[in-house]
């Protein structure tokens, strides 16, 4: 029998799932994607292409792996069709390589646009949407009044489920929002037209997913965002639509059984974009620090579907311990370690205080969060440029100290250590060491 993966994100995105993706990939002969939508950013950088994937799964970049966007991902037609001609200019291979499920809810015009009139309306309470709608797709989705790619393909079923959305969210977006209303002819004739061109993608992938299963293939599920904005468990509401950490079955068909092992990815600090709270944010001279960091190793802290600046901070290992024993990981992925070689100190927060007690598990509520203060561990830094190390014992003492510490918060091992931007600056650690 083949090996079912589940890699998983620790934190609040961000965490460099692309290039660990694309570093597993090639073991994997088919790679899904099943949750999010094109609100997710995976980059992955090759010499000096980089490629940053929303919607098709980072196997892609492997032309022998079949790549399934699932059930449980809202797609947006008309960003998936420009990903593809990107690619396809870029030389990469798209085609057959490629299924897109017909029961995955289609992101239309109005959730969009309703994405933007929620947001603006909150005010200073805005909760850091990226704006591509994919929480009211999910709404509806939840309501039973989403329309699936299957609908989408029956230009009559399209036409009058189309009408019939249109019909409940027109008066909304006149009344409550003062905008103007979508007009039905227009919307479904352009989508008339991404149906034509999805059209040879769109299958139903569940027998594609059991036919792997059956043939013995190793399959890797690949998730969007990170296991701190998942809808239940994450710092509600300042949290994604869909399910994070438990989503993969749901959102594939494939039964819970049938995953193997589930490996989790953290940065070796800690970064955010957008609203909500963040106990170990410094908003001062080490968060910018991190930043040019990572611009002096050819990356950058903003968001890669957003643009917008992350806010770094220090390791948060309450969360950390939080994600990994939600999660089930058994091993895990560091990323951008190579990063922390500018600190001769580095901090790791072991505990909050907050209400005059000391709190060593992830609270619930946000706003017990909000108040949170950090309680630091401090650990030596090693000062050294780690970028060329491509084994285990390359690293210096203290970085292997550090990561060990990470292996005690979150009950599971190190497997890979990223300490470049490059696809090649990966390195894998064997199990004796």
């Amino acid at each position: 029998m083949g090996e079912v993966l589940l890699l998983v994100g620790l934190q609040w995105g961000d965490e460099g799932k692309g290039k660990i993706i694309d570093a597993l990939a090639e073991r994997f002969e088919v790679v899904v994607r099943f949750q999010g939508g094109a609100n997710a950013g995976h980059s992955v950088q090759i010499g000096d292409d980089k490629f940053v994937l929303h919607l098709v799964p980072t196997g892609i970049l492997h032309p022998d792996a079949l790549c399934i966007i699932g059930n449980g991902v809202v797609v947006d037609p008309g960003a998936l069709i420009e990903e593809i001609r990107e690619l396809q200019k870029r030389g990469v291979k798209v085609g057959e390589n490629l299924v897109l499920s017909d029961r995955a809810h289609v992101v239309l015009p109005h959730h969009k646009l309703l994405d933007r009139l929620r947001e603006e309306s909150r005010g200073k309470d805005m909760l850091g949407t990226t704006g591509r709608g994919i929480g009211p797709c999910y709404a509806d989705k939840a309501s039973r009044c989403g329309i699936r790619f299957a609908e989408l393909m029956d230009k009559d079923l399209f036409r009058e489920r189309l009408e019939a959305v249109l019909a409940t969210y027109n008066p909304i977006l006149r009344e409550v929002y003062g905008a103007e209303s979508l007009n039905c002819d227009a919307v479904y004739e352009e989508y008339r037209k991404y149906a034509g061109d999805l059209e040879p993608y769109v299958k139903d992938t569940v027998p594609i997913v059991h036919k792997a299963l059956e043939d013995g293939k190793n399959i890797l599920l690949e998730g969007a965002q990170g296991s701190l904005l998942d809808l239940d468990f994450g710092t509600y509401p300042y949290v994604t639509s869909s399910d994070v950490i438990g989503g993969a079955t749901a959102g594939t068909g494939i039964p819970p059984t049938r995953i193997d092992r589930v490996m989790g990815l953290a940065k070796a600090y800690c970064t955010r974009v957008g609203a909500g709270p963040f106990p170990t944010e410094q908003n001062n001279e080490v968060g910018e620090t991190i930043r040019q960091t990572i611009a002096e190793h050819g990356g950058r802290e903003y968001g890669a579907t957003t643009g917008r600046p992350r806010r770094c901070g220090w390791l948060d290992g309450v969360a950390l311990r939080y994600t990994a024993r939600l999660s089930g990981v058994e091993t895990f992925a560091v990323s951008v370690l190579d990063v922390l070689s500018a600190f001769e100190t580095i901090k790791v927060c072991t505990a909050y205080k907050a209400d005059g007690q000391v709190l060593r598990t992830f609270p619930a509520g946000a706003g017990t969060l909000t108040k949170a203060e950090p309680v630091y561990e401090e650990f030596e830094g090693w000062r050294c440029d780690i970028s060329g190390a491509t084994a285990w014992g390359d690293l210096p003492g203290q970085a292997r100290s550090y990561l060990r510490f990470m292996e005690k918060l979150a009950s599971a091992r190190v497997q890979f250590v990223s300490v470049g931007p490059e696809r090649t600056q990966v390195i894998e650690r064997r199990p004796d060491e």
